[in-house]
């Protein structure tokens, strides 16, 4: 029977939580910007990543990592309908990763790390992945072999991205901890130099370290010192929580923000584990302030689109904009996470009418996407959606965090606003922030 679905709009204040639209046929935008796995794996340093699927689901994956100028780190196992029906998908699987790893020997290539990515055939047919490990490990005793997945379709379980942002990170082993360390894990992007989170460290000695300052595997297994981990990053928490808990550590998830309260108290949390005195935030808050009425001045009441491939907290981000008298009209998003639930019944109440759109249902691939008036875009889809050339070119949050991330992003907006891109050769390239050949 035909079912009529929901509209690919809602204003504000008829959005339902957590999910906002009944799930169709999807549209994929041509905005490319965010990370998938293959860019997160090669954060490892040295790392060799590994795919195992058909031919068809493997196009992807090699395009990221030959786009990267990667590809000496990247190899495929190819399944075949044949291994599905005589039922050797276990055996090609053993026998596939183990030939790469003889040939990369033979060169005198071994990795020290190899990231595996099993996909959904070996959940359906019930592959033994205990036992492609086990045989792999007695064969190749020196390499750690990461037990990651690409299962997308596995809907009940954590996303593909999730565990891999905890698989990678089971190779660290336990040591001393070094009070004096802490690391931040499971993001793609390092923090600004500037932002608050490393100020606070500064202050009482503190040093902080991350994957993107690795360059060795050596230097990465060293990230096993530190006293503290940290993340800022929705999707990284799970495997900092369970890392944290393996080597005996403490864990603190400090999201990024753009609420003046909560990046106080997230400071005040650090210092209060770091046993570093509490500081007052006024001055901090006064200069975002600042930032933000030049970047108003500037952009005056243009419209203003904000997507969430832009931030993890797209809401919070309108509500900040509204309230400092800037004109946001939609964010585009599929789902309200619980930590924005907050800013949406703030919209609710004090902007009931802002539209939040869909970024995935397939009506919007027919959507028109010229405006009448010059409109500022923050995210690579927002800038898609709406047709416009002025828009700040980040993904995933892009290392800003706290107080000082509030004044940068003001100050892109300004950018933006003023320096026109070319959207239609920007946001198709894959990875924003990594090596690309385009």
């Amino acid at each position: 029977m035909l079912k009529r679905l929901g509209p690919s709009v809602v204003d504000a204040k008829d959005a339902t939580t957590p999910v906002l639209f009944d799930s169709k046929l999807e549209f994929n935008p041509p905005a490319h910007g965010v990370w998938n796995i293959v860019h997160v794996g090669m954060l490892v340093p040295e790392a060799h990543q590994i795919y195992v699927c058909a031919i068809n689901c493997m196009r992807g994956v090699v395009l990221t990592a030959a786009e990267m100028g990667e590809s000496e780190r990247f190899s495929c196992v190819v399944l075949k309908e044949s291994d599905i029906v005589r039922g050797t998908v276990e055996q090609v699987t053993i026998e596939g990763i183990a030939d790469v790893l003889r040939k990369l020997d033979a060169r005198g290539t071994l990795p020290p790390c190899v990231i595996v990515f099993p996909v959904c055939t070996h959940h359906f047919l019930g592959v033994s992945m205990a036992r492609v490990y086990r045989e792999l490990r007695s064969e190749f005793p020196g390499v750690d072999f990461v037990e990651a997945w690409m299962d997308p379709i596995m809907k009940r379980r954590l996303s593909p991205d999730v565990r891999l942002r905890k698989a990678m990170y089971d190779p660290l082993e336990p040591c001393e901890a070094d009070d004096a360390l802490v690391a931040l894990v499971g993001s793609d992007f390092a923090l600004d130099t500037d932002c608050d989170l490393r100020s606070v460290l500064a202050t009482g000695g503190y040093r902080l370290v991350d994957a993107q300052g690795c360059s060795t595997y050596a230097e990465y297994k060293g990230l096993a010192a530190a006293g503290t981990f940290v993340s800022v990053y929705p999707n990284a928490v799970y495997g900092a929580s369970k890392l944290a808990k393996r080597l005996g550590r403490r864990h603190l998830y400090l999201p990024a923000s753009f609420d003046y309260g909560e990046i106080a108290d997230e400071c005040d949390e650090l210092r209060a584990i770091l046993r570093l005195p509490t500081v007052d935030y006024v001055n901090q808050i006064s200069r975002c302030e600042e930032a933000l009425a030049v970047a108003r001045t500037r952009i005056g009441d243009a419209p203003i689109a904000i997507d969430a491939s832009l931030h993890p907290r797209p809401l919070g981000l309108a509500r900040l904009l509204l309230e400092h008298g800037f004109r946001v009209e939609e964010v585009y998003l599929d789902g309200v996470s619980g930590e924005e639930i907050a800013a949406l019944d703030w919209l609710r109440e004090h902007a009931p009418h802002v539209q939040l759109s869909s970024i995935v249902l397939p009506e919007l691939r027919v959507s028109p996407r010229e405006r009448e008036v010059k409109t500022l875009a923050l995210g690579q889809k927002a800038a898609w959606f709406c047709g416009t050339p002025y828009f700040v070119n980040l993904v995933e949050g892009g290392g800003l965090w706290g107080y000082a991330g509030i004044r940068s992003l003001a100050q892109l907006m300004c950018e933006a606003w003023t320096t026109p891109k070319d959207t239609r050769d920007l946001i198709p390239r894959k990875g924003l922030g990594c090596a690309s050949c385009f």
